[in-house]
């Protein structure tokens, strides 16, 4: 089972997709609403735009299940995970296909929300220069770096996810992002 989580990065979507044509999956959940961040990408939401290039792709239609109403990442995995229930399908394991700077979060996301099944994390495997020149805008991918960096941090004293440890340089690396203006992406 894989589930594609909700972004402004159709590259989840392909990357989805591309799984199931490997046949590394069986079954594809799609999840997430309208997009904050790039609204005007997926005016119908994440989901359904994201069912749409993976069916473009190649997909067959019966291979996904869509989840529509997710905001955020718990919500994408615990709405999937309702979806996947009354769909009567039983998952034991689950690969959490998301943008790079997502994994971290996802996973330990999914260790809280959902920790009886198996995680696992992947993105489509490309350089941070190459990644910047596919999503067109620098400022967007750093701002994303930083905020799914707070939550890594911050969401296990909310009780959103299990926590990790962030290296000191890596927090050193955060708090001078933050300093140069990169937190469009913050919690409020």
């Amino acid at each position: 089972m894989a589930i594609g989580l909700g972004c402004h990065d159709l590259g989840v979507a392909a990357e989805t997709a591309a799984l199931y044509l490997d046949g590394l999956v069986q079954r594809i959940v799609f999840t997430g609403g309208p997009n904050p961040s790039r609204p005007e990408h997926f005016p119908r939401g994440e989901a359904v735009h994201f069912t749409e290039h993976a069916i473009s792709l190649g997909v067959p239609e019966h291979a996904i299940h869509q989840e529509p109403r997710a905001r955020n990442t718990g919500q994408n995995i615990q709405f999937s995970q309702e979806v996947l229930e009354t769909a009567d399908v039983d998952v034991h394991s689950v690969l959490l296909v998301s943008m790079p700077s997502m994994e971290r979060r996802a996973y330990a996301t999914c260790r809280k929300v959902w920790p009886e099944v198996e995680a696992v994390c992947t993105s489509t495997s490309m350089n941070l220069n190459d990644y910047v020149k596919t999503i067109g805008d620098d400022g967007l991918v750093i701002d994303s770096l930083v905020g799914d960096l707070q939550r890594v941090i911050e969401y296990p004293r909310l009780g959103f996810a299990v926590a990790q440890d962030v290296p000191e340089t890596v927090r050193d690396a955060y708090q001078r992002l933050l300093a140069d203006g990169f937190d469009s992406k913050l919690l409020d």
